[in-house]
């Protein structure tokens, strides 16, 4: 074949070497007839401090991800705004313009620095900003208020993930 093998349907293969039931795993975990889990919780149990229990391989990658992903997506929808905003409402002005395009560049470097804590609470200043600026078009006060639900919802997983 000229393309990757690939396995029968049913065929799985172990990860590692086959222990017996309630073998010790490496890292002091007993598997799978054992009541150790990862991290010493026990089954059903909460889990010990400093163990995340969100399931994310990397949490706070996670978060940031989501944190970025929403400020790049407002700045599109932004930038994309402009045309459809002077069309259909006709008194766009050029101070609105560039509200839009500097609240968009602030969007994009925002979602560069997700990693800096502040960036979150800036993110969250720029929602107000958005909202201000619908003093200048009432079309992007509609936006505002969209994006800052969306904002709100993106602080509420942060808050649940990382705690």
């Amino acid at each position: 074949m000229t393309g990757p093998q690939q396995r029968p349907a049913g065929a799985h293969e172990p990860a590692g070497p086959a222990q017996p039931v309630g073998a010790e795993q490496p890292g002091g975990t007993e598997r799978p007839g054992g009541a150790e889990r990862p991290g010493g919780a026990a089954p059903g149990g909460p889990a010990p401090a400093g163990v995340r229990r969100s399931g994310l391989r990397n949490p706070d990658k996670a978060v940031r991800g989501l944190g970025a992903g929403t400020m790049v997506l407002e700045a599109l929808v932004l930038l994309l705004a402009i045309q459809p905003i002077r069309v259909v409402g006709g008194d766009l002005s050029g101070a609105a313009i560039g509200a839009i395009v500097a609240l968009a560049v602030a969007c994009v470097v925002l979602a560069g620095m997700m990693r800096r804590p502040w960036a979150w609470h800036a993110g969250t200043v720029l929602q107000g900003l958005l909202l201000l600026s619908g003093l200048l078009h009432w079309s992007l006060f509609a936006l505002g208020v969209m994006f800052a639900l969306v904002w709100a919802y993106a602080l509420h997983v942060r808050r649940v993930i990382l705690g």
